[in-house]
C-alpha cells in the first residue's frame, strides 16, 4: 500500500492576518484523511468554541460578513469561491480583497473584522465549515457588506440572479456597498 503524506503549510495574503492553510493529509489507495483542526498547530489563533457547517447549492452566495470573532473556514465537500474583505479601521490592509478557490484540504484563517463570503461552485451542494473562536449569536458585533459590490474589483464565477432567493438572501442583496463608504 502506498501512503502519501502532505504536511500542513500556511501562507500570508494581501490582507494582514488572513492566512491560506493547506491541511495535513494522508492518502493511500482507499482515499484521503485530512486534518481540519489540530489545537497544537492552530492554538496561537484561538480555540474554536463553535463549529457550523453550511450546505449551499450551486451558484448561491453567502456573505460578506465580518463578525467580531476569528474564523477558520473551508470546504469539507464540494468547492467554493471565497472572498475576504478587510474592513478593520486602522488595518494596514484596510479595503483589500483576497479571493481563494476552496476545496477539501484548503482553509482560510479569517481575522475578526475581516468579511468572509463565498459562492458554491460545485454541482449539487458545497459543505462549508466555519470554526468560530467565540460563540455566534444573533446581533453579534460585526459588519456586513454587499457581495455584489462592483467597486471591490472581483466577479463571482457564476452570475448571481437577484430575483432568485436560492442564490442570494434579500438581506445580503440589500447590504450597503463597502466601496461607497467613503473611508
Amino acid at each position: 500500500m502506498s501512503v502519501r503524506i502532505t504536511d500542513m503549510a500556511s501562507g500570508q495574503t494581501d490582507i494582514e492576518g488572513l492566512l491560506i492553510i493547506t491541511t495535513k493529509q494522508v492518502s493511500d489507495e482507499r482515499g484521503t484523511i485530512r486534518e481540519f483542526f489540530r489545537a497544537s498547530t492552530l492554538s496561537s489563533f484561538g480555540t474554536p468554541l463553535q463549529i457550523n457547517v453550511t450546505e449551499t447549492g450551486y451558484g448561491a452566495v453567502r456573505g460578506l460578513h465580518g463578525e467580531a470573532t476569528t474564523k477558520l473556514v473551508g470546504c469539507i465537500a464540494g468547492e467554493a469561491f471565497g472572498v475576504y474583505l478587510d474592513t478593520r479601521p486602522g488595518s494596514a490592509s484596510y479595503g483589500k480583497v483576497v479571493t481563494v478557490e476552496l476545496g477539501p484540504g484548503t482553509q482560510v484563517l479569517v481575522p475578526a473584522g475581516v468579511c468572509n463570503g463565498f459562492q458554491s461552485v460545485s454541482p449539487g451542494i458545497s459543505q462549508y465549515l466555519y470554526c468560530f473562536t467565540d460563540e455566534w449569536y444573533p446581533g453579534i458585533p460585526g459588519t456586513a457588506f454587499s457581495p455584489l459590490d462592483d467597486g471591490l474589483g472581483f466577479s463571482w464565477p457564476i452570475p448571481v440572479n437577484l430575483s432568485d432567493p436560492a442564490m442570494i438572501s434579500a438581506k445580503d442583496a440589500a447590504a450597503s456597498k463597502f466601496s461607497e463608504q467613503g473611508g
